[in-house]
C-alpha cells in the first residue's frame, strides 16, 4: 500500500477536493445517530449511563460544526491537513462515547473503522495509515478500560472475555484489510482517472496537429498562384530593369522573398501534402507520419511493408497515428540500434508489428502492460544508458487505450528470453507489439476528398 510520486502528488491535490459542508453534514448524521443511541438506551432499556459526560461528548461535536458553519464560506475545500484533524478528532470523539458506554462491549463500537474508511478514500498513504495506527491504539485500550454498562437494577450487561477478544481480534483485522482495500481501490480508480484525462489531452492534441496539418495544406495549396504569380513578375522586372540598379535590388528582394514564402508553405504543408487525401492515405504513409517524429533520434527506424498493388487505405484518424507514434516511441527509447516496423494485410485483417532490438518488457510487467503508471525501478546501468528517459507508463496505456478505439487488438511479447546469453540472442530480440484491426473497421473504401495539387512555382 504506497503511492509513487506521481500518485502522492495527485492524491494530495485531491484532499483538497472534498468540501467542509460535506464533512459537517456527515457529522450531522453521527451526531443524530448518537443522540438516539443514548436516548433508545436510557429511556426504553433503562441503561445507566455517565450522560453528562455523554452529552458533552455530543455537544463538542455540535459546537464544532456549528463554529466551521459561522466561520468558513460553504464552498470551503479542506487541505490534507485539515482533513486528518477533523477525522482524528471524530475518531478520538466516537472512542470517547465508546468508552462511558462499555467500551467493546457496546455493540456500536465497530463504528470506529468509519473515520479510517473515510480517510482511506481521501487521503494520502501516510496520513492513512496515522488514523489507522490511532484506531487500532484505542481499541486496544478500549478493551481493558472502559465504564461498564449497568441495568436500572444495577447489574453490569458484559459479554465473555473470549468473546471481546474476538471483537478486538475482529476489528483488527477490518481495520487493516478494509483500509489497505479502500485505499487500493482508491488509487486503481484515481490513477485510471488521470490516465484517462491524459489520453484525452493527447487525443486533442493530435487532433489539432491533424487540422492544422489539413489547413496548411490548404493554405499552401491557395497561395501557390499569388506566389507564382510574384515571383514571375518580379522576374520579367528584374529583366526591364538591368539600366536601373537601385530598383533592381528591390525587386529581386522580393522575388527572394517569395521563394522563401513558397519554401516556408511547401516545409509547413509537408505533411497535409504527403497524403493522397486529407482525411485518408495508404497504410506505409500512416505509418511513415506517425514514426516522423523519432527518426531523427539515433535509432535506425527500418520499414517493412508487405509488397503488392492492394495496399489498404485507412483513415487518418489522430488517435490511429497518436497511438502508433507512442508505440514506436516506446520501441526508440528501449532498442540499442534498430527499430522494425512490419506492416501485414490480408482479406480480413489489417496487422502492425513493432520490433526493436534492445533488452525486451521485464517478464514480471508482461500482464500488466498496458495499464497507467506502470514502470520498473530503473537500474544504475539503465540510467547512465538512457539519461534522458523518465517513463510513467501512460505512452503504452494511452496507445493502447487510442488504438482499442479504433478497433484493435493489441498483444506484447519478447522477442527472446531477456536473461539469455547475449551472443545466442536473434537480431529482432527485444520487446514486440502487434496492433491487429479487422479491414473493415479502419479500410476507406472511398476517397473523402480530391487529390492534393501539388505547388510548382
Amino acid at each position: 500500500m504506497s503511492d509513487s510520486p506521481s500518485e502522492f502528488t495527485m492524491n494530495r491535490q485531491r484532499g483538497n477536493w472534498i468540501r467542509l459542508r460535506t464533512m459537517i453534514l456527515l457529522r450531522w448524521v453521527a451526531i443524530v445517530g448518537q443522540m438516539t443511541a443514548l436516548i433508545v438506551a436510557q429511556r426504553y432499556f433503562s441503561l445507566q449511563l455517565e450522560l453528562g459526560l455523554c452529552y458533552l461528548a455530543i455537544g463538542v461535536s455540535v459546537v464544532g460544526n456549528l463554529i466551521a458553519i459561522a466561520v468558513f464560506p460553504e464552498n470551503k475545500r479542506l487541505s490534507e491537513t485539515e482533513n486528518t484533524l477533523m477525522a482524528l478528532f471524530d475518531l478520538l470523539q466516537l472512542s470517547f462515547l465508546i468508552y462511558l458506554t462499555g467500551g467493546l462491549n457496546n455493540p456500536f463500537s465497530l463504528l470506529i473503522l468509519g473515520p479510517v474508511l473515510v480517510s482511506a478514500a481521501v487521503l494520502t498513504t501516510g496520513p492513512t495509515v496515522f488514523l489507522a495506527g490511532i484506531a487500532l491504539i484505542l481499541v486496544t485500550l478500549l478493551t481493558q478500560f472502559h465504564l461498564p454498562l449497568r441495568t436500572e437494577q444495577g447489574f453490569i450487561l458484559r459479554i465473555p472475555d473470549v468473546f471481546i477478544f474476538g471483537k478486538w481480534i475482529a476489528i483488527v483485522i477490518a481495520v487493516v484489510f478494509l483500509t489497505a482495500y479502500s485505499r487500493r481501490i482508491t488509487i486503481e480508480m484515481h490513477s485510471m482517472s488521470d490516465a484517462l484525462s491524459a489520453t484525452q489531452m493527447a487525443l486533442s492534441r493530435e487532433q489539432k496537429l491533424t487540422d492544422l496539418g489539413g489547413v496548411v495544406a490548404a493554405a499552401a495549396h491557395e497561395l501557390g498562384t499569388p506566389l507564382a504569380t510574384i515571383k514571375l513578375t518580379s522576374s520579367e522586372l528584374i529583366d526591364d530593369l538591368s539600366d536601373r540598379p537601385e530598383l533592381r535590388e528591390d525587386v529581386e528582394l522580393i522575388r527572394d522573398q517569395a521563394d522563401r514564402c513558397r519554401d516556408i508553405l511547401q516545409s509547413m504543408g509537408r505533411a497535409g501534402k504527403a497524403d493522397k487525401h486529407v482525411q485518408s492515405a495508404p497504410l506505409s504513409e500512416i505509418i511513415q507520419i506517425a514514426a516522423e517524429p523519432h527518426e531523427g533520434r539515433g535509432k535506425m527506424l527500418v520499414f517493412d511493408g508487405q509488397s503488392g498493388h492492394d495496399i489498404p487505405t485507412i483513415a487518418r484518424a489522430p488517435e490511429l497515428i497518436h497511438g502508433i507514434r507512442n508505440l514506436i516511441q516506446n520501441a526508440v527509447d528501449f532498442a540499442r540500434a534498430n527499430v522494425w516496423i512490419e506492416t501485414r494485410w490480408t482479406e480480413d485483417t489489417i496487422s502492425v508489428r513493432i520490433l526493436d532490438d534492445g533488452m525486451g518488457y521485464p517478464p514480471h510487467l508482461i500482464g500488466r502492460i498496458g495499464e497507467p503508471f506502470v514502470r520498473k525501478r530503473r537500474s544504475e546501468a539503465d540510467r547512465k544508458a538512457r539519461p534522458e528517459y523518465e517513463g510513467m507508463g501512460l505512452g503504452l496505456f494511452i496507445a493502447k487505450t487510442l488504438l482499442e478505439r479504433s478497433g484493435a487488438e493489441l498483444s506484447f511479447a519478447n522477442g527472446s528470453d531477456p536473461y539469455d546469453n547475449a551472443h545466442s540472442r536473434p537480431e529482432k530480440c527485444g520487446a514486440i507489439v502487434e496492433v491487429i484491426w479487422p479491414r473493415a473497421s479502419i479500410e476507406m473504401t472511398t476517397p473523402v476528398t480530391g487529390e492534393n495539387q501539388q505547388i510548382t512555382i
